[in-house]
């Protein structure tokens, strides 16, 4: 029975040092050779500092940015510490409430008449609640506003949004969208 009970107990030591060093220790070591920018968060640089993440939303609302998805995030959104989905269900009144202000916002941000109709991506959050993408039809959308606020013109800002359009992954899978960090930034380098 002690012999039964050693040899379990050394099983269990191996599989520990296999399982909880070995393994994981390896795959971050294939990780980081196939794919380092990844890897490190898919992080953002912009004049040798650390901006953002192509993988996480953030808050703009200047303006003259483009604007993202509503988050849901935490308390005040965007917060990568509480991605999460709202979790309330189509007929849930705050749902509705906060889909309307958004709708309302969208309209009086961009001079839109109260019968344009407004992409879902613009009023809805995500289900992580931290989308960095948009519909290249959100970004068209709020075109105009941003080429008057920073004095471009809109045939410009247009051919940005353009160059910056992703498309499905291997051709099939998502839709085509525009990551907001890398489209505000190709904006400021307008300048």
């Amino acid at each position: 029975m002690w012999c039964q009970i050693v040899n379990s107990f050394r099983m269990l030591l191996v599989l520990t040092v296999i399982t909880g060093l070995v393994y994981p220790l390896t795959m971050v070591g294939v990780t980081k050779t196939i794919f380092p920018s990844q890897a490190k968060g898919s992080l953002v640089e912009s004049q040798g500092q650390v901006v953002g993440s192509k993988l996480i939303g953030q808050n703009f609302t200047q303006p003259g940015y483009f604007h993202g998805r509503p988050s849901s995030a935490g308390k005040d959104g965007y917060d990568a510490a509480g991605s999460s989905g709202s979790n309330l269900g189509p007929t849930n009144k705050k749902l509705i409430d906060t889909v309307a202000d958004n709708v309302n916002k969208a309209r009086e941000e961009n001079s839109l008449n109260d019968n344009a109709a407004i992409p879902a991506d613009l009023v809805t959050a995500s289900a992580s609640g931290l989308d960095p993408d948009i519909s290249p039809e959100a970004a068209y959308l709020q075109v105009e506003r941003v080429a008057e606020a920073r004095g471009l013109a809109a045939t410009e800002v247009y051919n940005l949004v353009d160059k910056n359009i992703s498309g499905r992954q291997l051709a099939l899978f998502g839709e085509p969208r525009v990551n907001v960090l890398a489209l505000n930034m190709a904006l400021d380098s307008l300048k």
